[in-house]
């Protein structure tokens, strides 16, 4: 299990962080042709279009999930009217996704209005939910491989377009757009191809419209599930706009978050990694397993997240050749070090999600989104945009544990998993590397090994 788990997250984990590794190593090339403004266009419309996303595929993600495992003999049937249903589905969405693109527009980018709605409603258009079918099916599979193939090569992709167009072409935020619409439209043609014609998941427009209905009655309270992600991860800067926060100080904001989301993406790898292993213990009705999966990982997220950010101001100042954006590693620390809900998070709702009682998760992370909403709201105009990633960080931090105190968790659930624990322990790491950071570097190396080795230890005790 342990060997299984820390292979396929390594794999995944490892096709994210060679682009995004790329990525960081492109930053001192590009950031000389950047200012905060470009940031701050950059960050706002990523913001404006993650405001709609969760409306992309309307929860069916689940449905997706659920199928796969509930009815294997004949899954690829159901699939092919989801399929269907949301290609017709995503041509609304796109139309949705340019006015709304359009009305946040900041000011410093009115004349490229039009090129930045078409490059981030054309891979939509094209290809619709095909990368969701594709990447579901390799995941369920348990065939890491082919997701982390195409991660490296389109992430490679986007990576040397954004050398190009920025540093050559001196495009400035527009060159962003142009290289993740390319590698977008690259990445769902590499599934478009075996899911249709070798797989033969092709897509059923007139589907069966009872089977949508029940299956919508599942998916749409999650809806609001996924739009907390929004809510958490990207409305900062929406709001920042919208409270007359300046372009370049949202910039400065979305600096921090480009390095911070390197941790992020680890979360989702290790995600596409445990999911389908955690799904196999509640078919099996092994809850041993499925604690110790969860245990391994929230170790290993809690040591790898407080090591990367112990070095954070050296990370910050290497990559970011921007006197005032390489200044806010600070906020790069919280944002990391928030992130470390994942494993616990998924832990709770994933058994929520099995049991198809997604009613119940609108208690969990919606009540955590919009608590972030309103606490940015009130703060901000006091505290000023840094204020953000602290308010991101508490509302992550209930989103991760409070679905262990739910009474529909409780009752399906005969182990303990001490979140109160891990929680303190979450922010005691927290705050301290807060202080650390500034430590001389000699000392950063002899606590990033004791880390290292208190992790070995611990993984040794829980899988005895």
């Amino acid at each position: 299990m342990l060997k299984k788990l820390v292979s396929h997250t390594l794999i995944y984990g490892l096709a994210q962080q060679v682009p995004k590794i790329a990525a960081l190593l492109s930053l001192p090339i590009i950031t000389k042709y950047l200012t905060e403004i470009d940031f701050g266009v950059y960050g706002i419309i990523t913001a404006t279009v993650a405001s709609v996303s969760a409306l992309s595929n309307l929860g069916l993600n689940v449905v997706v999930a659920n199928v796969f495992y509930k009815h294997a003999n004949h899954y690829k049937l159901i699939w092919r009217q989801l399929y269907g249903f949301l290609i017709l589905w995503n041509f609304i969405y796109s139309i949705i996704l340019g006015l709304i693109i359009y009305l946040f527009i900041p000011v410093e980018a009115k004349e490229h209005t039009f090129y930045i709605i078409g490059l981030n409603v054309l891979p939509f258009m094209l290809f619709g939910p095909t990368a969701l079918f594709g990447q579901s099916y390799y995941q369920y599979k348990q065939q890491p491989m082919q997701i982390a193939i195409r991660s490296i090569i389109f992430g490679l992709l986007s990576v040397v377009l954004n050398i190009i167009l920025i540093a050559y072409y001196n495009l400035g935020y527009l060159g962003w757009f142009i290289s993740i619409a390319i590698a977008s439209v690259g990445s769902n043609l590499s599934y478009f191809i075996p899911l249709n014609f070798k797989l033969g998941i092709t897509p059923i427009l007139l589907f069966k419209r009872r089977y949508l209905k029940n299956a919508l009655k599942i998916s749409l309270p999650l809806v609001p599930h996924y739009y907390s992600n929004y809510l958490l991860n990207s409305s900062d800067q929406l709001i920042m706009k919208l409270l007359g926060i300046g372009t370049n100080d949202i910039g400065k904001y979305n600096a921090s978050y480009m390095i911070g989301n390197v941790f992020q993406q680890i979360g989702i790898a290790a995600g596409k990694a445990v999911g389908p292993m955690l799904y196999e213990t509640y078919k099996n009705r092994d809850p041993i397993t499925e604690r110790k999966i969860i245990f391994n990982t929230q170790a290993a997220f809690l040591t790898i997240a407080f090591s990367f950010s112990l070095w954070m101001k050296e990370i910050f100042y290497l990559a970011i050749k921007n006197e005032v954006l390489s200044n806010m590693y600070v906020l790069g620390i919280i944002i990391v070090m928030s992130y470390t809900y994942r494993p616990m998070y998924q832990g709770a709702n994933s058994k929520l999600f099995f049991l198809e009682k997604t009613k119940i998760l609108l208690k969990i992370t919606f009540i955590a989104g919009i608590s972030n909403v309103i606490l940015n709201i009130i703060l901000i105009p006091y505290f000023g945009f840094k204020i953000a990633a602290i308010t991101t960080y508490a509302s992550l931090m209930y989103m991760g544990y409070v679905g262990y105190f739910l009474k529909d968790f409780r009752n399906n659930n005969t182990l303990k998993y001490y979140p109160i624990q891990w929680l303190l322990t979450t922010i005691i790491l927290t705050l301290s590397v807060c202080y650390l950071v500034e430590i001389n570097f000699i000392f950063k190396i002899i606590i990033t090994l004791l880390t290292l080795l208190v992790l070995f230890f611990f993984l040794k005790k829980i899988n005895t």
